[in-house]
């Protein structure tokens, strides 16, 4: 493997690990895709660093059990900007 692919999976693994946010939210702040950022962690990282990988795991199963309640919230703010609009 590539050596800056797998330093950008360690950059995002440990930036994941720190912040706890979403793999969108890593691929806006490094300012690359989302199946980049999903390939990098998710599969490559497996290969460079597994301990790293199973703590980047973690977080990500976290997001994905709160992903239903994350979409909800942004609903309900949605709706109540517009109520306050109109």
């Amino acid at each position: 493997m590539w050596d800056y692919i797998e330093e950008r999976a360690l950059k995002c693994a440990e930036y994941i690990i720190e912040t706890g946010c979403t793999v969108r939210a890593c691929s806006a702040h490094f300012s690359i895709s989302k199946s980049t950022v999903h390939k990098d962690v998710s599969e490559r990282l497996k290969y460079i660093n597994e301990d790293l990988y199973e703590q980047v795991r973690k977080v990500l199963n976290l997001n994905l059990s709160e992903r239903h309640i994350r979409g909800g919230i942004a609903t309900r703010e949605k709706y109540k900007n517009e109520s306050v609009k109109s």
